[in-house]
């Protein structure tokens, strides 16, 4: 079994600088060679290593593009494939990789570290091993591995920025790939989409500007769906619907969703063609609207994509 290694970067690679952690080029490779060695991972392994490393911070949709075509390149000769990545991006990353690689016949397991390997104590090399062990046994999709825990890859979120514990995702019976006959990937465009986050006393004029210069929106709500009452949200949200710019809107909330309609509050939303976002987290949220904006111009094609269970990023 031969499991393909994509190094992107990430705190799982770095080393101390006098500005702080940074991306260091052998870590990760110089800790594969010792476990296997040891044999505390026995799968035999090849690594593609991004030019430059990276922090995730940096991360961009032409980073998934890259990721996916080294997928893409080793899925025939490769059994299944680990991800390394840093954390603050992570979700947003798998998430991406979920809708972008469409019927995806190997697990591709993403994980990092919150300590760098470097460093004494680290979480990176327990990651590592629990993600070949992954790699080697999940069904195809797109998982993320992190402290002893198997999420799905399209449900994840990072849910504390210092522990080592830091990921949780929410169930769903479907696994995070896209159904295809034949294995295939779908490039990230450079579409752009803003996240807007409703607050008291907001000023819709924001929004406003958002619809004309952004390609979508993923409108963040209260609880289950309400926003501030105002004119100025109407109007803008009219604005989007005439204009063809999608708001994919979710809640605010970890847990739970939206469901639009059922206040008062939130009726404008429906009333001017907002997309329920259900329980998507937000990183799913955004990467599916950037997927979908990369897909198609056509405004219905896009509602229809978006209003469509892709990769179970919703619980039915």
């Amino acid at each position: 079994m031969t499991i393909c290694v994509i190094h992107t970067g990430g705190t799982i690679g770095m080393a101390a600088t006098p500005d702080g952690f940074a991306p260091k080029e052998g870590v990760v490779e110089a800790e594969l060679k010792r476990l296997h060695d040891s044999r505390e991972i026995q799968s035999d392994y090849i690594v593609v290593t991004a030019a430059p490393l990276i922090d995730s911070a940096n991360a961009t949709p032409a980073d998934w593009n890259w990721i996916m075509r080294q997928i893409a390149a080793h899925h025939e000769a490769c059994d299944g494939f680990v991800v390394t990545h840093g954390t603050d991006t992570l979700a947003f990353t798998a998430a991406a990789l979920a809708f972008g690689l469409k019927g995806v016949r190997k697990p591709v397991i993403v994980t990092g570290a919150m300590l760098p390997l470097t460093e004494p104590g680290s979480d990176g090399s327990g990651n590592l091993q629990d993600a070949f062990s992954a790699a080697e046994r999940a069904e195809p999709g797109v998982w993320v591995q992190f402290a002893g825990k198997f999420l799905h890859g399209a449900r994840v979120w990072k849910s504390h920025s210092v522990a080592f514990d830091a990921f949780n995702a929410s169930p769903t019976d479907k696994a995070p790939v896209q159904p295809a006959e034949r294995f295939s990937f779908c490039e990230y465009s450079d579409a752009t989409a803003l996240i807007a986050a409703v607050a008291p006393a907001m000023n819709a004029d924001l929004i406003a500007l958002a619809v004309e210069h952004a390609s979508g929106i993923v409108l963040r709500c209260y609880g289950s769906g309400t926003v501030p009452e105002g004119v100025g949200l109407r109007k803008a949200m009219l604005r989007a619907r005439e204009k063809g710019v999608p708001v994919l809107a979710v809640s605010q909330c970890a847990e739970g969703g939206i469901s639009l309609g059922t206040y008062a509050a939130g009726a404008v939303l429906a009333q001017a063609g907002a997309i329920d976002g259900r329980d998507m987290t937000l990183e799913a949220a955004y990467a599916k609207l950037l997927h979908t904006l990369s897909q198609s111009e056509d405004p219905a094609i896009q509602r229809k994509l978006l209003e469509t269970r892709l990769c179970g990023e919703w619980a039915l």
